[in-house]
């Protein structure tokens, strides 16, 4: 089998969600106090991982039972593989059964259909297929709700918290590198990170989380190479000592652009992160792409972050985007390790003179502002770009940045936990 057909096996829904199975609970289940079956309620279904989401049609004096229909499904779909079902209700006007008048049209909920009844109700019993919620067919696009009931919001399970997240078996810390904006030299800062944690002892790994841009198979100088896949999980890379994995390593040549919605783009993020045999790492950077979308929320929700380190220009407008991302981490319960102020300065290569290209400061303001350490400043340095283009970072190719990258990393070390000592040792 290729690597190619090993990766669509991997990148299908969870394994371990059995389909026909939810399908069977979803035609098999009656609603309460009634014969009505729920699959004559149902309008959409879709699998995200093992997320079941589900819209489904009401009426008002079913209100009462709403909770009671979501839990049933719950305990029953959880069999199935399923951790959490979002049920999303649309409140009709009317009793079911009730047929259609001219004098009803507009109202909220109501729909009438042109077609014989018998032919309507015949559709009508047909429950959507469960399908991957990543957009490949347009049956999704057209089920989607239109009418939503503000008083009645959708039923789901609370969003997990930070502190609710389990830690993966191998991975002791995992630190998000990020940026408001893209073009702040994140992506250089995290390879140069990486390499200086290293450095200085500890086992380190990278996750290109920027699944839109991935830019570290070039800094790391493996672009090009696929990873191998080994019981439906992928094997990291090796670059420099550590492991490494990026969606550029699955998407071929750098050309291939990688134009997923935000569920398929979190999804394959989820399996990038849990379907990988990641050896045993004492700090996993994950390179996180701009900005403050569903991949941020997913990973606050679903991966064990043990801090994040914010990369900036001290450009106004890069600033303003940097305090957007810190503003998520506080409410999401991110702890900030610092700030990283990139291309602060720059010193020309002919004559030796020193000028704040983007402005001065911002770092220092961002520190003060929200009580969180500068962990240090970097120069706008043709090095540094020539050396991460050649696939050779600064740590590796030991130019000028490379001891600024090095007493960065120290203070990142100096903010994790300490390790517990096994029960079992004596000293």
């Amino acid at each position: 089998m290729s690597w190619l057909s090993s990766l669509k096996s991997v990148f299908s829904p969870s394994q371990e969600v059995k389909e026909d199975e939810i399908q069977a609970v979803l035609e098999g289940y009656l609603l309460p106090d009634s014969n009505h079956a729920l699959k004559d309620r149902i309008s959409q279904v879709n699998v995200e991982g093992r997320v079941l989401q589900i819209t489904i049609n009401t009426y008002p004096a079913e209100a009462d039972q709403l909770q009671k229909i979501h839990d049933d499904l719950a305990d029953a779909l959880e069999k199935c593989g399923i951790q959490e079902l979002n049920m999303h209700v649309i409140q009709q006007k009317h009793a079911h059964g009730e047929g259609c008048s001219t004098h009803d049209h507009g109202k909220e909920g109501h729909s009438c259909s042109s077609k014989p009844q018998s032919e309507a109700a015949a559709q009508t019993a047909k429950l959507p297929p469960v399908v991957d919620a990543s957009g490949k067919t347009a049956q999704a696009e057209m089920q989607k709700p239109q009418h939503e009931d503000p008083n009645n919001p959708p039923i789901q399970k609370p969003a997990p918290q930070q502190r609710d997240v389990p830690k993966h078996p191998r991975i002791q810390n995992v630190i998000l590198v990020s940026s408001g904006k893209g073009g702040v030299g994140k992506s250089t800062t995290t390879v140069n990170l990486a390499l200086a944690l290293q450095k200085l002892g500890l086992k380190v790994g990278v996750l290109d989380a920027d699944i839109y841009g991935p830019s570290i198979p070039t800094m790391l100088g493996n672009a090009g190479r696929t990873p191998m896949i080994e019981a439906e999980n992928f094997v990291p890379i090796e670059a420099y000592g550590m492991a490494v994995l990026s969606i550029g390593h699955l998407t071929g040549d750098n050309n291939t652009p990688v134009a997923w919605r935000g569920p398929k783009a979190t999804g394959a993020l989820m399996q990038l992160f849990n379907q990988t045999l990641w050896p045993d790492l004492d700090v996993l950077m994950i390179d996180m792409p701009p900005g403050t979308g569903d991949i941020q929320l997913t990973l606050a929700q679903r991966i064990p972050v043990t801090g994040a380190v914010i990369v900036t220009t001290p450009q106004n407008v890069a600033l303003m985007d940097a305090i957007k991302g810190i503003e998520l981490f506080n409410k999401v319960q991110i702890p900030v390790m610092g700030v990283v102020e990139n291309m602060s300065t720059h010193i020309c290569s002919n004559c030796g003179h020193e000028e704040q290209i983007f402005g001065t400061g911002g770092g220092d303001k961002l520190s003060e502002q929200y009580q969180i350490p500068l962990l240090g400043r970097l120069p706008l340095n043709v090095q540094i770009r020539e050396n991460a283009d050649a696939g050779k970072p600064s740590v590796i190719a030991g130019d000028d940045a490379a001891e600024s990258y090095l007493a960065i990393a120290q203070k990142i070390i100096d903010q994790l936990p300490k390790a517990e000592k096994p029960q079992n040792r004596i000293f």
